[in-house]
């Protein structure tokens, strides 16, 4: 009986270690941390985002004249005056590629929205594939300096 045990025992690890886990071969995407969404410039904090546009609501979308879709990507960037907390007008331009080098035609439009204090943003849109990684290139000279500031950083998007 302690044979016939140990038997089944052995077989039954021989064949659980055959099936394995995940192992080396599987393809499973390792998380990434979350990146930066700021980034301080001396007087002013420079705040931006990049989404795709199908998690806008409908509404905003319609409102600001930005398509819906699983294959676009919009970049959100905001200059704030840190002496006050303040949105200020900046020059805001953008250069955008993938991963391969192909450029990526993204030009920004201010947007103003009134309130009691004006919020002032820039966006821009460009298309984007399944698993397309997009490095973002952000000059922004906000207005009064004399100095442009540079800011990079990437997003990956998923279309399915």
């Amino acid at each position: 009986m302690t044979i016939t045990r140990t038997i089944i025992s052995l077989s039954l690890l021989a064949f659980l270690s055959a099936c394995g886990g995940a192992g080396d071969s599987a393809n499973v995407p390792e998380a990434q941390p979350a990146g930066a969404t700021s980034a301080d410039i001396g007087a002013h904090v420079i705040h931006f985002s990049a989404q795709s546009t199908d998690q806008l609501p409908p509404e905003v979308a319609r409102n600001y004249d930005i398509l819906r879709s699983k294959n676009r990507a919009m970049l959100n960037v905001s200059v704030i005056r840190k002496s006050d907390s303040m949105p200020v007008t900046a020059e805001v331009t953008v250069k955008t590629v993938n991963l391969t080098g192909q450029l990526k035609n993204v030009t920004m439009r201010k947007i103003e929205e009134p309130g009691d204090v004006v919020a002032i943003y820039y966006i821009g849109e460009t298309a984007v594939a399944n698993r397309e990684t997009l490095i973002f290139d952000i000059r922004v000279r906000p207005d009064g300096e004399e100095k442009a500031a540079d800011v990079r950083f990437k997003r990956q998007f998923y279309t399915d």
